[in-house]
């Protein structure tokens, strides 16, 4: 059996001292999710999140790595694939040219609307230990 290796981040931006989260739409299904992509050779984790966030935003971003979180799943194909997630604030202002190949639609969600618009629940409980994580930080300054 395979494993599949992903990494990624949930990426956000503040607007009015409240978290706002990026969720990108795949081209080839109606899947909502975090921006992340397959590891490639002999990459870290962190250097696929930044690749694949450059990849499918044309973000430059720079990951909160105190912050990791993963999940693991089994395929339809039977694989298992395990995705890594670390955190990344983008400045309010930032500019989103989506990769049309890979991604149809992107948006900006405060906590409720991106758990609701995330498509597997795995997700919107990842969603929900990172907005902690984030508005603790935040609160902190």
């Amino acid at each position: 059996m395979t494993t599949e290796v992903a990494s990624g981040a949930v990426v956000y931006r503040v607007q009015n001292g409240q978290p706002e989260y990026l969720l990108l739409k795949s081209a080839t299904s109606d899947f909502w999710g975090f921006p992340k992509g397959h590891v490639e050779g002999d990459e870290k984790l962190a250097e696929t999140a930044v690749r694949e966030i450059r990849e499918e935003t044309q973000l430059h971003v720079s990951l909160d790595t105190h912050y990791h979180d993963e999940l693991k799943y089994e395929l339809p194909n039977g694989n298992h694939k395990e995705v890594h997630l670390f955190i990344s604030e983008v400045p309010a202002d930032s500019l989103i040219t989506k990769q049309d190949v890979e991604i149809s639609d992107y948006g900006w969600f405060n906590e409720a609307q991106a758990v609701d618009r995330l498509t597997y629940d795995n997700l919107k409980q990842l969603m929900k230990r990172a907005n902690q994580y984030i508005s603790a930080k935040i609160a902190a300054g």
